[in-house]
């Protein structure tokens, strides 16, 4: 048996599989999110451990004897958030994270620096650790001063599991201060963004060993104390060993609270310029490249809650055959946006409205207008030099077959559904687990599978014309957003 771990935005999912991968069962932890200003979103650390006390306790309620015979447990989570530990390894303050935009000044300060894109091969994003880090050392220099470590999300879930500070390759590469390329973290970047090396947590591969399960907590839940836990990865690398997106180019699309293109690499292939990132894979020896919307189906959450209606009953209405772009056209930067444009100020616009523009017009709104970011997001990873030819979708948001369809009408790509089940980053969080207690010798492409595939969605010949001129339309209306924020 082997238990993979997901720390998300909105809760965490723990998920236990047998050797041949077979779901045994799940439990899920709910966690919430605080916006105490305009441009914050912050978590308590302490949330994380209730939420996996929860996830596993429900686990070792269904399943006692499964869960008794795990042999490895894989960590993935949420990336770039600051978890900020005294010296009693206690938290000083709430965790900042990924989508927080306060630290915008900090970060231009940072990517001002040309060591930071040569070095780290990305952009200083606002939502990256290293200008949060700043922004505490200006704003709350008492925090600062105590700060004896800085551990991303899964990792301070590791240090409770295991009491060892460690991070892996993929999830440290969003933090800023990492040698991508090196795998390594770099003197010049940490002491550039004013910390020191022993703030940072040991690194080890994603599929590596990287600490044992302390006997207490092995204890409460009727498992073997030692179990391995593995380096694990930052959520996106977990989602693509999850689906199997190792080999080069191999890509996927997810719909999440944020949306993102992910392109497997064999090597480190950075472009800035574009926006791209290009971090370490979970998987030793491979990289990718990634290009990030901050709001997708957070996009559609958005509506429904203006709505008083749900998701999944907003496209429900909307059926599931294909059509061309309505005239209410929907910016998504409802937090700003990451690529192409890295612009945290940036807001989200519905154009075009009038007097017929009901709940179906806003909806398919938002739908293409999501499809249209991520468009820029593919054009910015095949300037970059990624590739992918088809994509698999997963999270929530590809629960809605015209979501899909859009979106491969959008990106002129076809897209695979996988068949019903487990196939992202706690899968992945798992698989990891297993590579690890296996040891240098595992096989990893025996054990990163691709999942079976339910449909595959074609882009629409007929709709191609359209959809490149309503894409052209809503590309033109970013400038005159941005002039008229001043």
């Amino acid at each position: 048996m082997h238990l993979g771990l997901d720390l998300g935005t909105s809760g965490l999912r723990a998920l236990l599989i047998d050797d041949a991968q077979r779901v045994i069962g799940a439990g899920d932890g709910a966690l919430s999110v605080a916006r105490p200003h305009p441009g914050w979103s912050e978590q308590d650390p302490d949330a994380w451990i209730a939420a996996a006390e929860a996830a596993i306790g429900a686990l070792h309620r269904a399943h006692p004897s499964a869960l008794g015979a795990v042999r490895s447990i894989g960590l993935s989570g949420q990336m770039h958030g600051a978890a900020l530990l005294g010296a009693d390894d206690r938290p000083l303050r709430p965790c900042i994270l990924w989508n927080d935009t306060r630290s915008h000044a900090e970060a231009a300060t940072l990517d001002a620096d040309p060591r930071f894109r040569a070095i780290s091969g990305n952009i200083a994003f606002p939502g990256f650790t290293a200008p949060k880090l700043m922004w505490v050392a200006r704003a709350e220099p008492e925090v600062f001063a105590a700060t004896r470590m800085v551990l991303l999300p899964k990792d301070h879930l590791r240090l409770w599991l295991t009491g060892e500070k460690i991070s892996d390759m993929s999830d440290a590469s969003g933090a800023g201060w990492l040698d991508v390329g090196a795998r390594a973290w770099s003197p010049t970047l940490l002491d550039a963004g004013g910390m020191r090396a022993d703030q940072m947590p040991a690194l080890a591969e994603g599929s590596a060993p990287a600490g044992a399960l302390r006997a207490t907590l092995a204890a409460r839940w009727g498992m073997r104390a030692g179990i391995v836990v593995a380096g694990g990865g930052g959520d996106n690398a977990a989602s693509a060993v999850g689906i199997g997106a190792i080999a080069p180019q191999a890509g996927f699309v997810s719909l999440g609270t944020s949306g993102v293109l992910f392109a497997s690499r064999d090597r480190h292939h950075p472009a800035p310029e574009r926006g791209v990132h290009a971090f370490c894979h979970a998987l030793p020896g491979a990289w990718h490249q990634m290009g990030v919307i901050l709001s997708a189906s957070a996009s559609l959450e958005w509506l429904g809650a203006l709505l008083g209606a749900k998701p999944a009953d907003l496209t429900g209405a909307l059926g599931d055959a294909p059509r061309p772009p309505g005239p209410v056209q929907f910016l998504p930067y409802l937090s700003g946006e990451r690529t192409p444009h890295n612009d945290s100020a940036i807001r989200g616009a519905l154009v075009g409205l009038s007097h017929d523009s009901g709940r179906e017009a806003l909806t398919r709104a938002v739908l293409d207008g999501v499809a249209f970011a991520l468009r820029d997001t593919l054009d910015a990873l095949r300037a970059a030099g990624a590739a992918p030819t088809r994509l698999i979708a997963v999270g929530g948001g590809a629960n809605s077959a015209l979501w899909v369809r859009t979106i491969a009408n959008a990106l002129d790509l076809p897209i695979d559904l996988p068949d019903r089940g487990e196939f992202g980053a706690a899968l992945g969080a798992a698989r990891l687990g297993m590579l690890a207690e296996a040891g240098a010798g595992a096989d990893v492409g025996s054990v990163c599978t691709p999942p079976a595939i339910a449909r595959s969605i074609a882009p629409d010949p007929a709709l191609r014309g359209a959809m490149d001129d309503a894409h052209g339309a809503w590309r033109a209306l970013y400038p005159a957003l941005r002039g008229a924020r001043g």
